[in-house]
């Protein structure tokens, strides 16, 4: 498998470039080291993945049109791409838009216009986010559900992006796989998701802030299940639908629905530190839960999450306070 990691200096963009390769695989990773959070996270993961023999990397924004086409004319025998780069984050997208419009629809087409041009690609696999549910009700969240109601612009640019690859594969016949992820976590995370986010906070001694009183549920998914799932769906190019269209969706997620405040006391045990608490209202944008639908995840690729939050907290923080120095 010769494969095109986009967003590969991200956090499961970094851990399915690692699994490929440990398994043999060629990859080509691009990023553009954007600087939403720290990128010294970013080139410590790179740096990670330069240890392998079969990575080689390009700075290159998804976007950007005349940079992307060139990687394909460099690299024109990729089978294989797995499609994570895009701008991330519901709150920020309140306040930076264009960012999200720019990475996660411009983005998108670009990386499908040049998926077009690669004469022996068998399959785009890409990320989406379960926040294309928006304030969805039922319980658990199931791909067969109404999403044309999102609640946050970064929502609905995942959205949009589903759409797009389905045009494209009714189109022009492009094999893709969809997956919608659930709140993922662990080792080489991102600094503006929870889990993180709490740790710091522990760490520093600062008041954690916890959003809607406490009262949230999150599908809390560990990074080794979300790879595990990548990897199959990765094998396995959807077969044309109904209407012989070759796209399919997924949820990947853990299948349970976590209160906050007991991913809030795994931390606390494994950090041996006790929790200060700021309760604030919900945060625009945000819901008060997320709960996958995994049953066609099951039953089309085998997929089968393994990771508690008491077995996968402390992996995060081990991590943690290796690459913090923390005692």
């Amino acid at each position: 498998m010769f494969t095109l990691v986009t967003g590969a200096a991200g956090f499961i963009g970094y851990h399915v470039a690692t699994a490929l390769l440990q398994r043999g695989n060629r990859v080509i990773g691009i990023d553009n080291l954007c600087d939403y959070y720290d990128v010294g996270l970013k080139r410590a993961r790179l740096a990670q993945l330069s240890r392998f023999t079969g990575f080689d990397f390009a700075e290159i924004d998804i976007a950007d049109r005349e940079a992307v086409e060139a990687l394909i004319d460099r690299y024109p025998d990729f089978d294989t791409i797995v499609h994570f780069a895009a701008q991330a984050g519901v709150r920020y997208s309140l306040t930076n838009p264009y960012t999200y419009v720019k990475s996660n629809v411009m983005g998108q087409v670009v990386i499908l216009e040049a998926a077009r041009r690669l004469p022996r690609l068998r399959h785009l696999v890409y990320a989406s986010s379960s926040s294309v549910y928006g304030a969805n009700a039922t319980l658990p969240f199931a791909v067969t559900d109404r999403v044309d109601h999102p609640i946050s612009l970064y929502a609905s640019t995942k959205r949009a992006g589903e759409l797009i690859v389905h045009t494209y594969s009714h189109l022009w016949g492009l094999p893709a796989t969809g997956l919608r992820f659930f709140t993922v976590y662990g080792p080489w995370g991102r600094p503006d998701m929870a889990a993180y986010l709490f740790a710091d906070a522990i760490v520093a001694g600062r008041p954690i802030r916890v959003f809607n009183q406490g009262q949230m549920q999150r599908d809390f998914t560990y990074i080794d299940d979300i790879v595990a799932g990548v990897l199959v769906a990765a094998d396995r190019p959807p077969a044309p639908d109904a209407t012989g269209v070759r796209h399919a969706l997924y949820n990947l997620g853990n299948h349970r629905a976590e209160n906050l405040m007991d991913f809030v006391s795994a931390l606390e045990t494994a950090f041996g530190r006790k929790v200060l608490l700021a309760f604030e209202p919900m945060q625009p944008g945000d819901v008060p839960a997320t709960f996958a639908d995994i049953e066609p995840a099951r039953r089309d690729l085998g997929f089968e999450p393994k990771t508690s939050i008491a077995a996968g907290i402390p992996k995060f923080v081990a991590w943690y306070k290796d690459y913090h120095g923390v005692t």
